[in-house]
Formats: C-alpha cells, sequence, structure tokens
C-alpha cells in the first residue's frame, strides 16, 4: 500500500496544502517518510458536510446492512498483513506481537458490534399500548427506541494506534449505531492511520454506502481538533487521551451555540487495595503480578496500577515490609522502556521529579536514563509515601504516563478506609484479598463502587476484556460522563438517543417498533420483556383504587 500523507475526504484525498509533519520512530528518533498534511479549514468543511449529508441515508440502514460494513473493515484491516504490522512497529516501537494482538482485538470489536446491530434489540424497543377507555383521559400509543446522534467526531489514541484510533472502539460504536464519522488522526502514527483509514474507506465503497460515512483528517497540532469539535454539523465526540486535552474538548463543546456530548477517557491511576489475608498468604506472588502490571507497555495503559495501598495487619507487619522490599528489587532492576512519543517522554521525566522532590515522598526506585539519550527511553520508578502526606496532596492522584507507580503506606483499617473515600474518580479499582477479608472489609467494595467503572478482584487491571458486560469508564475525571464505557457493546449508546412516537399508524413505525415485530427483537410490551407480536403478549390489567 502507498501512503500518501493527505486526508482522505469520504471518497476523495485532500490536497497537500496544510503544515507538514512527520511521524517519528520512537526508537530511533528518526523522521519517518512520507509527509503528512494537516487538514484545512475546507477539508473539515467538506468531511463534515459529507457526513451530515450521508447521515440522511446511513441512519436508516438496517443492521444487516451495518454488519455487513463493520465485518468488511475487519477483513480489509487484516488483509493488510504485514505491512500495517511493520508500519506500527516503526512509528510506536512497540513489538510485533503487540500490535498484531491489537489489530486482533481491533477487528474483534469490529464483529461483536455486527453482531449487536445485526440481532438487533440493542435499539431498548417500549412499546406501550394504548386505552382508549382510561378515564378521566384516554391513554395514548407511545413506542420509543434508540435512533442515531448524527456526524461523530473520534480523537485517536497515543498508546493504542489500532484498537482506539481509526477503526476502534469510538469508531466502530458511532457506526454500529448509525452515524457516519470524521476521525482525526493521531500525529504519532499517520502511517498507521492512513493504511487503515484506506481500509475503511474502501469497506464503505465496497459495500455501497455514501461516501461521507467516513472520513479521516490529519493535524500537525490542535487547530483540526478544534474546528471538528464546533463544527455544526458533527453532534458528539470520542476522545481518549490527556485530562488536559478532554477538558479542552468538553469546554469548547459546551460552549457551541448547540452544545453537544464530549465522550472523553481521560487519566486514571486505578488504585490497587492488598487486604492483610491476600497479603499474608501470597504477597510474593502479587509484588510480581503488580510489577508485571505496572510495565506492561512501558506503563502506558489507561488502566496501569499507579496507587498501591497494601493493608496492614496491626498485629503483624511482616508481610507488608516483605511485599514492599519484593516489589521495590522487582521495580530496582534495571529496564529499559521506550515510551510512545516524544511529548509522553518529557512528560514522564518532569512527573517522576516533580514527585521524588515532594516532601513526604520517598523514592523507592528510580532508573531513570538520559533524557537526551536516543529515542523515548526511560525506566521504573516507585514511590512511597505514608497516609497523611496522600491525603494532605490531591496531586499525588495525578497520573505519570510510564513505568511508574506510587506506594502508600497506612496504619489502621480506618487509614484505608479514608485514602478510599478521599479518592477522585478512576476507571478500575483492584482489591486482592480473601473469603474473610471481604468479609472483613465488606464496606470497602460498597466504597468503591461509587469511584470507579470496574471493581476487579484477585487480579490485574491491565488487559482489558471487551465483550458485552465490558465497562471502561468511571466518575470524572477518569471520563467526561461516569455513566458510559467506551469499550465493551454498551459503548453503543453513547451515540444514540431516544425517539418516542405516539399514535402513529403501525406502517409508519421503525420495524422494531412494528406490531407484527418483522426484526424479532426483545421488546419491552407494557412492562413484560418479549419477543412476541404485540397482539400475541396479554395485557395486564390495572387494578382498580
Amino acid at each position: 500500500m502507498t501512503l500518501t500523507g493527505r486526508s482522505i475526504i469520504g471518497s476523495q484525498l485532500a490536497e497537500p496544502c496544510g503544515k507538514a509533519f512527520h511521524a517519528v520512530n520512537p526508537a530511533t528518533g528518526q523522521s519517518l517518510e512520507p509527509a503528512y498534511y494537516s487538514a484545512s479549514d475546507s477539508d473539515v468543511n467538506q468531511a463534515a458536510a459529507a457526513a451530515a449529508r450521508a447521515f440522511e441515508v446511513y441512519s436508516r440502514a438496517t443492521g444487516k446492512a451495518k454488519a455487513a460494513f463493520l465485518r468488511k473493515i475487519a477483513e480489509k484491516i487484516e488483509g493488510l498483513g504485514d505491512d500495517l504490522v511493520n508500519r506500527a512497529v516503526a512509528e510506536t516501537a512497540l513489538p510485533p506481537a503487540r500490535i498484531k494482538t491489537e489489530i486482533g482485538r481491533t477487528c474483534f470489536q469490529l464483529r461483536i458490534f455486527a453482531q449487536l446491530v445485526e440481532e438487533g434489540s440493542w435499539v431498548s424497543a417500549r412499546i406501550d399500548r394504548p386505552d382508549p377507555h382510561r378515564t378521566p383521559i384516554p391513554k395514548p400509543d407511545m413506542r420509543s427506541l434508540e435512533r442515531p446522534l448524527g456526524p461523530v467526531a473520534v480523537f485517536c489514541a497515543s498508546n493504542f494506534p489500532l484498537a482506539y484510533s481509526v477503526a476502534g472502539g469510538d469508531t466502530a460504536s458511532a457506526l454500529a449505531a448509525g452515524n457516519p464519522v470524521v476521525v482525526k488522526g493521531h500525529n504519532a502514527h499517520p502511517g498507521t492511520a492512513e493504511m487503515v483509514g484506506q481500509a475503511v474507506r474502501d469497506a464503505v465503497r465496497d459495500c455501497g454506502l455514501p461516501e461521507g460515512v467516513f472520513s479521516l483528517v490529519f493535524d500537525s497540532g490542535i487547530e483540526v481538533g478544534v474546528a471538528l469539535v464546533n463544527h455544526p454539523e458533527i453532534k458528539a465526540v470520542g476522545f481518549t487521551g490527556s485530562r488536559q486535552g478532554g477538558r479542552a474538548l468538553m469546554n469548547a463543546a459546551a460552549l457551541r451555540p448547540v452544545p453537544i456530548p464530549v465522550y472523553a477517557e481521560m487519566s486514571s491511576v486505578n488504585p490497587f487495595f492488598i487486604l492483610p489475608g491476600a497479603m499474608k498468604e501470597r504477597g510474593a506472588e502479587i509484588a510480581k503480578g503488580l510489577h508485571a502490571s505496572v510495565t506492561v507497555g512501558a506503563g502506558q495503559f489507561c488502566t496501569k496500577p499507579g496507587v498501591i495501598i497494601p493493608a496492614a495487619d496491626v498485629e503483624n507487619s511482616a508481610p507488608v515490609r516483605e511485599f514492599v522490599s519484593s516489589f521495590g528489587e522487582l521495580m530496582k532492576a534495571p529496564a529499559d522502556f521506550t515510551l510512545l512519543t516524544e511529548r509522553i517522554h518529557s512528560a514522564y521525566f518532569d512527573g517522576v521529579r516533580a514527585r521524588g522532590a515532594k516532601q513526604g515522598i520517598s523514592s523507592v526506585a528510580q532508573n531513570l536514563p538520559e533524557q537526551n539519550a536516543a529515542g523515548f527511553r526511560v525506566g521504573t520508578s516507585l514511590f512511597e509515601t505514608e497516609a497523611s502526606s496522600f491525603l494532605g496532596d490531591a496531586t499525588l492522584q495525578d497520573e505519570i504516563f510510564g513505568p511508574s507507580t506510587l506506594l502508600v503506606r497506612h496504619s489502621s483499617r480506618e487509614q484505608l478506609f479514608e485514602i478510599a473515600r478521599n479518592l477522585e474518580g478512576h476507571l478500575t479499582a483492584t482489591i486482592h484479598g480473601t473469603e474473610e477479608d471481604l468479609r472483613e472489609y465488606a464496606d470497602l467494595v460498597a466504597l468503591l463502587e461509587s469511584k470507579v467503572g470496574r471493581l476487579i478482584f484477585n487480579g490485574y487491571p491491565t488487559g482489558l476484556e471487551v465483550g458485552h458486560a465490558t465497562v471502561h469508564g468511571g466518575p470524572y475525571p477518569a471520563t467526561s460522563d461516569g455513566r458510559t464505557t467506551s469499550v465493551g457493546t454498551q459503548a453503543i449508546h453513547r451515540f444514540a438517543r431516544l425517539v418516542c412516537y405516539q399514535n402513529f399508524p403501525d406502517a409508519a413505525l421503525p420495524g422494531e417498533l412494528q406490531n407484527d415485530n418483522p426484526l424479532g427483537i426483545w421488546r419491552l410490551i407494557d412492562g413484560q420483556m418479549t419477543r412476541d407480536a404485540v397482539s400475541s403478549v396479554p395485557k395486564v390489567q390495572a387494578k382498580s383504587t
């Protein structure tokens, strides 16, 4: 496949007239060809206008048609083979095995959404039958379902060049709901983005869909992203990145003449609690698993455990000391990681140095190479503090993106609960414990439910499974809207809205709401979940008062 360095506007390539930039190999610091060109204001306008025109047709596409499209995208991506793997490796310094795993995950996401929309029940169809004899006011016929929002702007993530990028979860869920998508490629891996973008464009063509269903625009800075969020034809935004970036998009979207939702995944330190029974039984084992979780992908996972709270047994603190010693030795071991971008690299150095300079913080391990070494290389860092310092400094909950974490010591059960109460919103919280621990710390689980989107027991937060029950979200600042998820099939509901039809004739209703249920989906009829036709569901007689 030939890389052009140009944005994809529907079926056309944009003219190379904007600011030029290059991808950089993180391992060597060398620029990669070709040059890429930022989209112009005209490109953004054309992409958004084409998406709006396509919405009029694509929003009415059947579940089977959308499913065929999503499967075709997966097929096209897989057809890129080693060319895609090699380019992604060059742009990210991630190993080929990781890239192949991510391709598999990306295609699985597309296919699981295809399965969801082909079956069709995701639209939450509800039917309340009329009662013309009800007094004093007759009851109308009311039917509702979820319908697509309109064109969606998707911002690619830096740390997942495929699964959270051009054809990743945000794009897959928006397309599945019936929305055209305009993707802003990440400037760290534009070649990978273009290859996948060409695959999606070709899938649009092969499936006979309007060309505006998909566009891909490039940007050397932030101007194109801001223009997208402010464009009146864009109706929602999907974003994965920093808190600063997410907040900027949220603010811009809120200040529009017609505000739109921004679904932003931003930052999380994913607190990791080790309760006394588990600490005593398998502290060394947990130390090994935790080290692997902190350092996997050079610590560039949004689910990396960034705060560790080992529970103290008042009568026997030896297991905690042994755990800290074991974990510290693992983190001190020489390690050489490559971060994804110069910006992430600089932020890691700044974050580690600032944390090490704080009062009440001690450095257990710090393996920092020279900041001007070739490529974006870093080592591990481990800090330790007391509960009082952690509770007194909100910045200790700030994410350091990379292979770094913080141990928080405490001396009582009450202090552990105080730490939990003062946590801000995070994506995950992990608890390692025994059954006895869970009984003794039952209130901890209830407390953490209000702080995170996913609770993990005796496991590790990295390595998120994609499925129908998956929740990858959490209260602010982990995400902009803690009621939603950006991973798993429930992500589709971010890009849909409820529409109600009152007293419509059957033939004028969407198939999902028609009496005979021609699509055979599950529906809630008068409060009863069923796949039967309306006439086959017995009416529940209201009790007289």
